[in-house]
């Protein structure tokens, strides 16, 4: 049911690809990119109500089959922190960049927001060994759901209109939705796991870890934004505006992997890595780039890097599933019958 989930969402992160791979489908002003045919919406609409259904169901599906485990957890919030890059970039089709839309680099800070978000739960878990799931991500999907009903039946140019917000007056839809993004990230999510942190502490009811063994797990992460923030704002050929989608695939497959391994950490309550070795090449090429006037093979670059973290994460995830599957003798994909009592 998990896997069945994600593979719908990639579908549909396939299909926006297929149509609107440099998000200029829903712009007037880029007549040379066809706009996304309507019937494109209605199957993202269904694949993310199934997603967001099978999502919440594998769980308790599990314990109805006694078939609860580590990987299964693994399973569900791995392919969840994938999953993560794959929803808002494929929401962003519906505005795109041209008019009314939101600039790219906007797009990516909103994305390292909702990456942030899933990274600090999990960093609350690795210190207090609890995993709070606040409502925000039901809230999210059905919204999201709702948005791509609308747009089948009203096409996407029933977004082109502004809106007047509090301290920053009027502004397009889709800047509001941005603001609101930010809004939710670093105004709800994020505190909200710090004072659950906190109160462990403050309660001596967590894992009581060091200052330094406590924000161990946020290393990675921290470097992965800063250094892909390095290379937005650096680069000599504008990457991010140029090849965005690759941009946000390469950053969003390296955060599942730095995520994955954490989980598994956790789960396994040893110390977690300090530094995530897909960051390596990453920063070389990011300070290269700096340095050196490399303009002309940027984007070739980001192919081949986008493509050797996606190889390697995938590679990681089939080993992990296979080496845990034989450690708690358990078939994937597979559910023993119930013995009758």
């Amino acid at each position: 049911m998990t896997l069945a989930g994600f593979l719908l969402l990639a579908f549909q992160f396939a299909l926006l690809t297929y149509y609107d791979p440099h998000f200029y489908a829903a712009s007037r002003v880029h007549p040379v990119t066809p706009a996304i045919p309507n019937w494109v919406w209605l199957v993202c609409a269904f694949t993310t109500f199934w997603a967001h259904t099978l999502d919440g169901c594998d769980g308790k599906q599990a314990r109805r089959t006694d078939s609860s485990s580590p990987l299964g957890e693994l399973m569900d919030h791995g392919l969840d922190s994938w999953a993560t890059l794959l929803i808002p970039i494929s929401v962003y089709s519906v505005f795109g960049c041209g008019e009314y839309g939101a600039d790219n680099f906007d797009v990516y800070l909103v994305l390292a927001g909702i990456h942030l978000c899933f990274i600090i739960s999990h960093w609350e878990k690795y210190n207090t060994g609890v995993l709070f799931l606040p409502w925000g991500y039901d809230i999210s999907q059905v919204t999201v759901f709702i948005v791509y009903l609308v747009t089948y039946f009203f096409t996407y140019e029933v977004w082109k209109f502004s809106v007047t917000l509090p301290w920053l007056g009027t502004c397009a839809t889709t800047q509001g939705f941005v603001v609101l993004m930010h809004f939710s990230s670093f105004g709800m999510s994020v505190p909200m796991s710090v004072w659950n942190v906190y109160k462990s502490y403050r309660d001596k009811s967590g894992k009581m870890l060091s200052m330094y063994e406590s924000f161990l797990p946020l290393f990675s992460t921290f470097i992965l934004f800063l250094t892909f923030t390095v290379w937005a704002v650096m680069s000599k050929c504008d990457i991010v505006h140029l090849q965005p989608r690759l941009f946000y695939w390469a950053s969003g497959t390296v955060f599942s992997n730095i995520t994955c391994r954490l989980i598994i950490r956790q789960m396994s309550n040893t110390r977690t890595d300090i530094f995530n070795w897909l960051l390596v090449p990453l920063v070389v090429m990011v300070t290269s780039i700096v340095v050196m006037d490399l303009a002309a093979y940027e984007v070739s670059i980001l192919w081949w890097y986008a493509g050797f973290v996606t190889m390697c994460h995938i590679y990681f995830g089939v080993c992990v599933v296979i080496q845990m599957a034989g450690h708690f003798k358990i078939k994937p994909f597979s559910i023993k019958a119930k013995k009758d009592d």
